[in-house]
Formats: C-alpha cells, structure tokens, sequence
C-alpha cells in the first residue's frame, strides 16, 4: 500500500503506469539554463571570453564544412582521374580530361608534369642532343612533379592549422574565463561578508560555463583537425606514387 501510493505521487498525471512518469518532470539541462540572466550577471571580461568563444566556434564549423567539401571533391576527382589514367593509351588525351578535374590533387599533378614534358619535345634545336639532355632531361619533369606536389599539399593544408589552433587554446579561454568569474565570485563574498550557497551559486555557475563553451569549441575543432591532417597525408602518399609512375612511364617511351 505505501509503495503503490509513493509511485502515485511520482508519476505525472497522463503518465500513470509509465516508468518515465517521473523523468518527464525534469527539464533538460540546457533548457534550465537561462542564457539572459547568465549574460546579464556576467563580468564583461567573460561576456568577451563567450563572445570570442562563439565566433570561433561558428568560423571553426563554416572552415569544417568547406574542408570538408574540399577534400570529398578530391577525392571523388581523384579516383576519376585514375580511372581515366589507367585506361588510356595516349598522354594527350589524358591531359585534356585532367584540365576539368580541377579539384584533383593528382590531375594538377599530371598536368605539371605532362607540360614540362611537352616543353622538352617542343625543343627543335639541332644541337641540343637527344631528348634526354634537353633542358635537364627527365630531371625537369621530376622538379616538375615534385613542385606541383608541393603545391597542392600546400592548398589542402590551408586554414587547417586553424583548427588545431582552436582545438589546442579554447579550452584554455573557456579556464580564463572561469578563473575571472571565481575571482569575481569571491570579491562578491568579500563584499557582502556572506558565503552561503545562494551567494556564490550563481556567479560560480557563470563562471564554470566558460569552461563548458571552451570544451564547445575545442572538441569539434580538434577532431576535425585529426580527420583531415589524415586524409591529405594520403593524398600526399598518392602523389608521391603517382609521380614515380608517372616517371616510369615517360622514362620508358621517351628518354630511352
């Protein structure tokens, strides 16, 4: 009889019978959170931490999802280009499909090295010898190669340092803000000369959600950061074995 009445009076009306009768009484955290009173009751140097914190937050995201694309466009091309490499007899006709893949690390490749070799067959002086001496022979379309590599690694990595900026200081940001709150927190005890619960509860609270929006920040910023520092150390692999194929070829057909 206790036991049934306990339950009764747990429960939520509508609920009766239902083991998340009680559960639906409670609000969500973040929705008890009352971000008005939060920002009023704030020192302005942690209303500048949040404000810091939430720009680049949403510029983390925004540079995440443009990475992203980036590196999916990269790859996708990159496997067409492949496609088209290996299934083609003729290096001219591979170079015109490489021009309108111009998202592929490896296409960019291919084109830089495919005109530096155009530039040596070009050459029709008499007395420059045979194709293998010719500005430097083969060595030409290595730098070549080697160049444009160093080229595209260069424009993958752009802005993702970024990323790993963020990942490794908002934390540190969100703890600044907590400590000037908490300093904050204590001045206000000294001054009233009371250190119940309800005194410090709410500026301490304040102060601990910087803290909570450094973490915010970071912790996307840091596993995109991982992902993509991954994935363009593959296509750096790709390009160095594409590069040494490539030259295998060219070393075969032209500089015998």
């Amino acid at each position: 009889m206790g036991e049934k009445a306990v339950v009764e009076r747990l429960t939520v009306p509508g609920t009766a019978g239902s083991p998340l009768g009680v559960m639906t009484q409670l609000p969500p955290l973040v929705a008890a959170i009352n971000y008005l009173d939060l920002v009023e009751k704030s020192s302005a140097v942690e209303i500048a931490v949040l404000v810091l914190l939430v720009v680049v937050s949403v510029v983390s995201w925004a540079l995440i999802a443009l990475k992203g694309r980036q590196l999916s466009r990269a790859r996708a091309q990159s496997v067409t280009f492949l496609d088209t490499f290996w299934k083609a007899s003729r290096l001219d006709a591979i170079y015109q499909s490489a021009r309108g893949l111009d998202s592929s690390p490896l296409s960019k490749v291919f084109c830089a090295g495919y005109e530096e070799l155009s530039k040596l067959a070009q050459s029709k002086d008499p007395d420059a010898g045979p194709m293998s001496e010719r500005l430097g022979g083969i060595e030409n379309v290595e730098r070549a190669l080697n160049r444009a590599s160093s080229s595209q690694i260069s424009e993958l990595e752009s802005r993702v340092s970024f990323l790993g900026t963020v990942g490794a200081t908002a934390p540190f940001v969100g703890l600044f803000g907590t400590v000037m709150g908490i300093l904050g927190a204590f001045n206000e005890i000294a001054e009233k000369g009371n250190a119940s619960l309800s005194t410090v509860a709410a500026p301490i609270g304040n102060a601990l959600f910087a803290t909570a929006a450094g973490l915010f920040a970071a912790i996307p910023a840091v596993v995109a950061y991982n992902a993509f520092v991954s994935r363009i150390r593959v296509f750096d692999v790709e390009m160095a074995n594409f590069s040494s194929d490539f030259l295998n070829i060219v070393k075969r057909h032209f500089f015998k």
